[in-house]
């Protein structure tokens, strides 16, 4: 085999994908499951969507506007941003890619655990990369701390709200990091993909005009359930997202994605359903996994961070019990810190919340019994 195709039964880099997993734990390809490994918004797409594809499907047989001047338009309307602070991406982890290219070479510090694409993106754009861990179980962030082990480190990543802890680090706290990392020139890229699962006050994006060092990265595809239409786009300083276009392939984003910005952006109904699930779903979901006796992160996001009471062995056993009850959850194997002693479960319907809570009961017990290999 190819050292560059992964074996069948290699641990998957990111949620959503099934086969891998069935193959590891000796389950047939078919096996039915319910998807909990993806952080994806139960109440998307919007109902127009298919109806507004459909009429726009002549739009294919055009070049998209090279700048994307309508959607950089609607983005910098709804973030409060001028147009030229806005670049349309091929969703966040394009952004992400584009943040690293603009430090091309020069030494990274990653903020752990985090999502894996900062450290592909860093390697793919030669930043030689630095962890610093966040202990557990609460993964809190201590600025002086954190700078004082920066090292040579000239630009920092981090997720908030982060993935897979779903913690999101307090505003006073981001305002000394982000005071912290100017006085030493340090560039702190801010992976925002989940934010719009947080009170619209948590956004940083009012700080960009006062830390002119700060670059935010979004995503569309999380809240708006579209993660195979791929949107998303980073936010910076002028010069800075004009830097990062010689870096972005011509025609990036497409021409269904990026006429799509301004009405999913104009779309108040969805995010009002959007918000009444979170706020009915959310505290109810946490009391739920605490009462079956996991210790669970307190989320922020749309999704939890949660371990067996007896430890990550237990823990790492819970994921093939739940996948022989149809369920997939996001193993943490991949993640440095956590080396699958965690598991990440997405938020979903109350419907689906309590189906898995019962599923979970389940494994649990057939763990607590020794039944698990």
């Amino acid at each position: 085999m190819s050292p560059d195709v992964p074996p069948s039964n290699h641990w998957p880099l990111h949620g959503g994908e099934a086969a891998p997993l069935l193959a590891r734990f000796g389950l047939p390809a078919d096996t039915p499951l319910r998807d909990v490994s993806a952080n994806l918004n139960p109440l998307g797409p919007p109902e127009w969507l298919p109806e507004w594809l459909a009429e726009r499907a002549a739009d294919l047989g055009r070049y998209p506007d090279p700048d994307y001047t309508a959607a950089r338009a609607a983005i910098a309307a709804h973030e409060g941003v001028t147009p030229e602070q806005v670049r349309l991406t091929n969703g966040g982890a394009e952004a992400i890619y584009l943040a690293a290219a603009l430090h091309a070479g020069r030494p990274a510090a990653i903020l752990e655990p985090g999502f894996a694409e900062y450290r592909r993106a860093c390697a793919a754009h030669g930043l030689p990369v630095q962890g610093l861990p966040l202990a557990a179980p609460d993964f809190a962030l201590d600025p002086e701390a954190l700078v004082a082990g920066l090292g040579e480190a000239e630009v920092l990543f981090m997720g908030r709200p982060n993935n897979p802890t779903a913690t999101l680090v307090p505003r006073p706290v981001m305002e000394r990091l982000l005071e912290l990392t100017a006085a030493r020139g340090c560039t702190l890229v801010v992976d925002e993909a989940f934010i719009d699962f947080v009170d619209d006050a948590e956004r940083l994006t009012p700080w960009l005009e006062r830390f002119e060092h700060l670059i935010l990265l979004r995503s569309l595809t999380k809240w708006f359930t579209l993660p195979g239409l791929r949107l998303g786009y980073l936010l910076a300083a002028p010069a800075r997202v004009a830097a990062a276009g010689a870096f972005q392939p011509a025609w990036s984003v497409n021409q269904l994605a990026a006429d799509l910005v301004a009405p999913l952006l104009a779309d108040r109904d969805f995010d009002a359903r959007t918000r009444a699930w979170l706020a009915a779903e959310r505290p109810a979901m946490q009391a739920a996994l605490s009462d079956l006796g996991l210790r669970v992160v307190p989320s922020r996001a749309n999704f939890f961070l949660v371990r067996h009471p007896q430890g990550a062995a237990a823990t790492a056993r819970l994921l093939p019990a739940l996948l022989r009850r149809g369920w997939l959850a996001r193993h943490t194997q991949g993640f440095a810190g956590l080396d699958g002693g965690w598991l990440r479960l997405a938020l979903r319907s109350d419907e689906e919340n309590r189906a898995l809570c019962q599923a979970l009961a389940a494994a649990m017990a057939e763990v607590d019994r020794g039944e698990t290999p």
